[in-house]
Parts: structure tokens; C-alpha cells; sequence
């Protein structure tokens, strides 16, 4: 047939080659620029991201690092001032107690000097402030005779070194702790013993029930391994990291440089624009310009600067103590060290990009010759299949191929309509369909997470359980053994003091050889030295005892799955593992816990799902008591403490003729608002941070309550004053 298309001029039309590859070539260009953008963009922030992820992780590990070193000499003040109030310590015994400073210097290398010093100005210590001397004793009297002595290696005074007048009353750390009346860091400062070292003091006054002083303890803790562990961190090639007090003044630093200089012979402190390291010295007086004032930085902040050409990434984080110390963490990082791998990665990734234009560029044009044949002969077969409909017609293009694709396929349009409809028509009921199975399979998916979620909820309760049964086995066999020979080895000791007071009484003269053996063992310290010595044994392997029964009660691998038991037992196991929760912390004080127990019969359980559920409840107790003191003044938690009160009770109102026990956990926090009480016992609802919480514990324990023990679990709260769950379960099961 004649087709009066098929007679149209082609002299204006381009070869469809030309035109596939002129686009092809220009778009890889385009893509060769973008991609060396983005590889400098994304280097650019990489460094960013990198220096702020590593700077901050730096700083945690300092901050856990100081918060561990730093409370060593609280604890042995703490430890000596409980000796002192049980009255195992005779702080007028200046031989003993000198002695028994000595093995404490001895001990911890890091004390520079350990003493306690009476309201009289008497003061007893010992430590190392002396060159070419291991540890030395100090003794200051009444008069303020300030007597040195070497020791041997059993810390017994060999010889008087050096006597001197000192007036410990009116010395600075004493005065400070004096006004504080209670533990506190009191001062910090240098000294050129063993080549000089910066040391802080800690403080510890003891008073008596009426509140008179009996005695102030003292540590002069050295600071050098600060800036020891600084170095070992390696935070990059030349990252430096500093420590600094709020006057500027230095602590410790990475570079291992001295944080003092001696004057005129007299030792001064040094402060960070002082010290001997370029980089650090060029990162304080930015910051000094940047903040004028140190203590204006209340939280983390981050800064950017300019050293020899080069930008420097600094991070400072504030870093306190509960005894008073008030410091900041400086993380300083040049951007050098992140950017040499990335420049050559980009150099890398620009050569590649042009080898692969080269490449593209010949594949383009030998895949236009190749597409251009097709789909001339798919033209001339759409042609010969047409039956002269040529009513829809196609525009005319530059290509003369497609001209001919476009006669062939004009025809085609109206054949295709049909189709196309009906497809239209199946594509909308598949829709549907699939639209239905998708909010079905939703619906699977979600009870699948919820069931998945509380398996491994189960199993990891199950885990800790088998964890601390093990644990508390293996520790009770030889705390049994220790605490069983206790007693025996009390009993045998007082029986050969016993017999060498005898000795002693009946031959008041002994031999030279005896009465020198006495006097180099010191006899009646050691006889004393000794009762205290298994009292205190005694003491600890109680406490130990203590732990091992609440965790084995918190187990319950021991027993049947149901089991007659004491709910008392079991929520005081929970706070026993709970007990570092709920002691002071450096950001809240001391939860107090009431117990309102009453007289509760045995219950049938399974007690290790009730534990879970004491322990969910108490641990949400903690968090909300936590969340209230932070937003309340210091002064509002003196007058209102927090506290968690746990009240029992028999409930015999019920229809059943099986009494209930009803458990009652309230805390004095914030409280909770309705319409989130109102979800606690969905599953995955949570207010806790991502991290902090699944939003499976509540949940959990209502399952545990009302699912597995027919009881009810129930949560009541008024903003402001506080929330209180309460558990009711029969007392029997079956």
C-alpha cells in the first residue's frame, strides 16, 4: 500500500548515533564534577564527624577515668573514719596509729601523705614527701613540736630526720574543712619531693553524736598519673589533651610537661598558657579570647581555630565531683591528621572518574550504531504489520529514525487503548488486594515483634538468673569455709594471748633474747592489732554472706517453677541488687527505702517472674525519683527527701475464699500524667531515651501479675506528689 509518510524528505534529519551520544558524553561530565563535589563535601564532613565522635568518646573515658582514680582517697577516709566510730582505732595511740597509717601509704603508692590531725592541734601521719626516703611518720604535739622519722620496711621508726614548729590549726586545708563540716577536696598544690608533683587534698572531719569534732582525716593524693593516663590515651599523631582548674590553671596533660616551675626556690603552678607545648599554650589563649571567663561553661561546647595555617577542633567538657572539685576536660585535635588519607582518596576517586568517561565515551558510540539497526528493523516490521489506519499521527523529529518508529507505532495506538483499559481495571482490584494483605500481614508482624521482644526478654532473665545462681555457688563455698573458721581461729588466738599473758604474769623475767623478740614484734600492739583484725574479718564475710543469700534468693534456680515463698525474702533481694542505685550519687542524694511490712503468710508463685516484676517496679521507682530531684532545687530535696516506701497487707474483702496479697511500691516523685499512665502497660510504650528503655518491662510484669498469677497490677499517681503501683495476688495458685 502507499504511505505518504514514507515519502517525507529526510535531508534535515540527524543520524540517531549523534544524537545518543552527544547527550551521553555531556551527562558524564556532569557526573565526573558532581562526584569529585561530593568526595570533597563528604571528606569535609567525614573529618568533622570523625574529630567530634572521637573527641567526645575521649572525654567519657577521661571523665570515668578521673571519676575512678579521684574517689580512691574519699573511700580511705571513709574507711578510716567508720574504724574510728566502732572504736578500733585509739587515735590517741600515736604509736599504733602511725603504724597503721604507714601500711596505708604503704599500700597506695599514689598517697603522698595520710594523717588525721585532733582538735588539740596533735597530729599523727605518715607518707613520702621526703628524697631518698621510701616513707617517713610525722608527729606534731600539743606545743606544735613537729617530729620526722624514717621507718624501716615494717614501718617502724628508725631515727628522728628533722624537727620543726608547725601549726596544723591554722593551715589552709584544715581551716577550709572545718568550715565545710563534711568531706571535701580542700586544696591543691605543688611540692618538689621525688622531683616535684602536683597533689589535692582530701578532707574528712569525724563528729561525734553531739556534733563535736573528734578529728579531722587528711590525704595528699598526687595528681601526676593524670597526665600519665592522658598520654597512654593516643587520641591522634598530635591530639593533645588537657585538664585545667576554672582559674586556668593547670591539672594534667598529655604531652607529660611540667605543670610547675620553681622561682627564686619557691614552686608555682602553672597555668595552661604557660606550659611548655605550643599547641596547648595556642588552645588556652583562644579560649581565653573565645570565653573570658572558664566558669561561664556550664556544659559541653565545641570551637574551631586557626594554628600555623592549620584548623584545630577543640572540645571542652566540664568535669565535678560531689567534693567540690570543679574542672574542665580539653580535647584538642588538628585537622591534619583526618585529612591526608581523605586528599588522596579524592585524587584516587577523580582519576578514576576520568578513565571511566574515556571508557563510557567509546561505549556510547558503539552502542548508538548498535541501537539504531534494531530499531530500523523494528520500524519496518511495525510498518508491515500496520493495516492503513494512520488517523493518529506523530509529530515530526530531527531523527529520521524515529519518524518511522513513530508511523509504525501511530497505528498501533488505537489497538493498544483496549488493552490498556482492561489492565487499568485488573491493576485497581489487584491494588485492593494487595492493600488488604498488607494491613493483615501488618497486623502478623507486630505480635511477631511483640512475642519475639518478650522471649527475649525471658531469656535474658532467665540468663542473669543462671548467671547469679553460678556466681553466689561458687562464692558461698568459701565464704562458708572462711566464716566457719572464724570463730576457731578467735577462739585459738584468745587462747594463746590467754596463755602468753600467763607466761608474762608467772615469769615477769624473761630471757634477753625473749624480751628482745617482744620488742621487735611489739607484742601488745600486735596482741590488740590482732582481735581487730579478725573483728573486722568477721564483719566482711557477713556482709558477704548477705549478698550471696539475696542473690540466690533473686534466682530461684534452686527451686520448682511454683514454690510456697516469703515475699519479704524476695523484694528485699531485689534492693539488695538494687543497693548501688540507690545510694548517694554525685548528681542526687541518698533514696531512702520504707518498709511497712506486714505479717504475710507463705504465697505460691513462680518467684523468679514476681522478682522481675519487684525489680521492674523499683527500677522505674529509681528512674522518676532521679528525673525529680534533677529538676528541684538542692533545698526543696532537704526538706523533701526521696524515699520508696514498701507497704504488705492481707486482703480478705474478696468474693474468693483465697486471701490476696497485696504489695504497694509508691515513690515521692514528679508523679505521672494521666495520658501517659493510661498507656504504662503497652507494649514498647516508653518516655525514656532511645537506649534507656524497650518499653517491655511494664508490660511484662503485667502479663507476669494478671496472666500468670490471676491477680492485678495497678498504677495510681498525682502530679506532684508521686506514683504508686500496687500488686494483688491470690495466696494460692491452684
Amino acid at each position: 500500500m502507499n504511505n505518504p509518510f514514507l515519502k517525507q524528505k529526510d535531508s534535515k534529519n540527524f543520524p540517531l548515533g549523534f544524537i545518543l551520544v552527544v547527550p551521553f558524553v555531556l551527562q558524564i561530565f556532569s557526573a565526573v564534577g558532581l562526584v569529585w563535589y561530593l568526595s570533597f563535601q563528604n571528606g569535609e564532613k567525614a573529618v568533622n564527624d570523625l574529630a567530634g565522635q572521637l573527641m567526645k568518646e575521649t572525654s567519657k573515658t577521661v571523665d570515668q577515668h578521673l571519676n575512678n582514680y579521684l574517689q580512691v582517697p574519699h573511700q580511705i577516709n571513709e574507711i578510716n573514719a567508720s574504724v574510728v566510730k566502732q572504736g578500733h582505732l585509739d587515735l590517741k595511740d600515736f604509736q599504733g596509729t602511725g603504724s597503721y597509717l604507714w601500711k596505708q601509704a604503704q599500700v597506695y603508692k599514689n598517697i603522698s601523705w595520710i594523717g588525721y590531725v585532733l582538735p588539740t592541734g596533735e597530729l599523727v601521719g605518715a607518707g613520702r614527701w621526703l628524697k631518698g626516703q621510701d616513707l617517713v611518720i610525722d608527729n606534731i604535739f600539743a606545743n606544735g613540736k613537729n617530729d620526722t622519722y624514717a621507718t624501716d620496711n615494717q614501718g617502724n621508726r628508725t631515727k628522728l630526720v628533722y624537727t620543726t614548729q608547725y601549726n596544723v590549726l591554722s593551715d589552709e586545708w584544715y581551716v577550709e574543712t572545718l568550715k565545710a563540716r563534711k568531706p571535701i577536696w580542700s586544696r591543691i598544690t605543688p611540692t618538689e619531693a621525688f622531683d616535684g608533683y602536683i597533689a589535692a587534698t582530701a578532707s574528712y572531719p569525724i563528729y561525734d553524736e553531739h556534733h563535736r569534732l573528734i578529728a579531722t582525716l587528711g590525704i595528699d593524693f598526687q595528681l601526676s598519673n593524670i597526665s600519665y593516663f592522658l598520654d597512654k590515651l593516643n587520641v591522634s599523631p598530635h591530639g593533645k589533651i588537657f585538664i585545667i582548674q576554672r582559674n586556668g590553671l593547670l591539672i594534667a596533660n598529655s604531652s607529660l610537661q611540667p605543670n610547675f616551675q620553681v622561682v627564686n626556690g619557691e614552686i608555682k603552678r602553672l597555668s595552661a598558657t604557660q606550659i611548655n607545648d605550643p599547641v596547648i599554650q595556642a588552645t588556652a589563649n583562644y579560649l581565653q579570647k573565645k570565653i573570658d571567663n572558664f566558669s561561664a561553661i556550664k556544659k559541653t561546647q565545641d570551637f574551631n581555630f586557626q594554628f600555623k595555617g592549620e584548623r584545630h577542633c577543640i572540645h571542652v567538657t566540664p568535669w565535678q565531683d560531689k567534693f567540690g572539685l570543679d574542672w574542665l576536660v580539653i580535647v584538642v585535635l588538628p585537622e591534619s591528621d583526618f585529612m591526608a588519607q581523605i586528599n588522596a582518596n579524592n585524587r584516587t576517586t577523580i582519576l578514576l572518574c576520568f578513565l571511566a568517561l574515556g571508557m563510557a565515551i567509546l561505549v556510547g558510540i558503539y552502542t548508538s550504531q548498535w541501537i539504531s539497526k534494531p530499531i530500523l528493523r523494528l520500524s519496518e516490521a511495525s510498518e508491515a504489520m500496520a493495516s492503513g489506519d494512520l488517523e493518529q499521527k506523530m509529530q515530526v523529529s530531527i531523527v529520521k529514525e524515529i519518524n518511522i518508529l513513530g508511523k509504525s507505532f501511530n497505528i498501533m495506538t488505537a489497538q493498544l487503548s483496549s488493552a490498556f483499559i482492561n489492565i487499568e481495571k485488573n491493576n485497581a482490584e489487584l491494588e485492593n488486594r494487595i492493600a488488604e494483605r498488607t494491613a493483615e500481614l501488618k497486623n502478623a508482624l507486630d505480635e511477631l515483634k511483640q512475642t519475639q521482644s518478650q522471649l527475649i526478654q525471658s531469656e535474658k532473665m532467665s540468663s542473669l538468673g543462671q548467671m547469679i545462681a553460678g556466681i553466689a555457688h561458687e562464692i558461698n563455698n568459701p565464704v562458708n569455709f572462711i566464716f566457719g573458721n572464724l570463730d576457731y581461729t578467735e577462739e585459738y588466738t584468745n587462747f594463746l594471748l590467754d596463755l602468753v599473758q600467763l607466761y608474762q604474769q608467772n615469769y615477769p623475767n624473761p630471757s634477753a633474747e625473749i624480751h628482745q623478740k617482744i620488742k621487735d614484734i611489739e607484742l601488745d600492739f600486735l596482741s590488740l592489732d590482732l582481735r581487730k583484725i579478725l573483728i573486722s574479718m568477721k564483719i566482711g564475710a557477713e556482709r558477704i554472706r548477705e549478698i550471696v543469700i539475696s542473690l540466690r534468693t533473686f534466682s530461684r534456680l534452686d527451686e520448682s517453677e511454683i514454690k510456697e515463698v516469703d515475699i519479704h525474702q524476695s523484694i528485699d533481694s531485689t534492693l539488695m541488687i538494687l543497693q548501688h542505685r540507690l545510694k548517694e550519687q554525685p548528681n542526687r542524694t541518698e533514696i531512702e527505702i520504707i518498709k511497712k511490712y506486714s505479717d504475710l503468710p507463705l504465697v505460691e508463685c513462680y518467684a523468679s517472674e514476681l522478682n522481675q516484676v519487684f525489680m521492674n517496679i523499683f527500677v522505674n521507682a529509681i528512674d522518676a525519683l532521679e528525673e525529680s530531684e534533677y529538676k528541684h532545687s538542692s533545698q526543696e530535696y532537704k526538706n523533701y527527701p526521696s524515699n520508696i516506701t514498701v507497704r504488705t497487707e492481707i486482703d480478705n474483702k474478696g468474693d474468693s475464699s483465697i486471701s490476696s496479697i497485696v504489695i504497694r511500691i509508691a515513690d515521692n516523685g514528679l508523679g505521672i500524667r494521666e495520658e501517659i499512665r493510661s498507656r504504662l502497660f503497652d507494649p514498647f510504650f516508653t518516655t525514656k531515651p532511645v537506649g534507656k528503655g524497650t518499653g517491655l518491662g511494664l508490660s511484662i510484669s503485667y502479663q507476669i501479675v494478671v496472666e500468670r498469677h490471676k491477680g492485678k497490677l495497678e498504677c495510681h499517681s498525682t502530679l506532684g506528689e508521686g506514683t504508686e503501683f500496687v500488686i494483688s495476688i491470690p495466696q494460692q495458685l491452684s
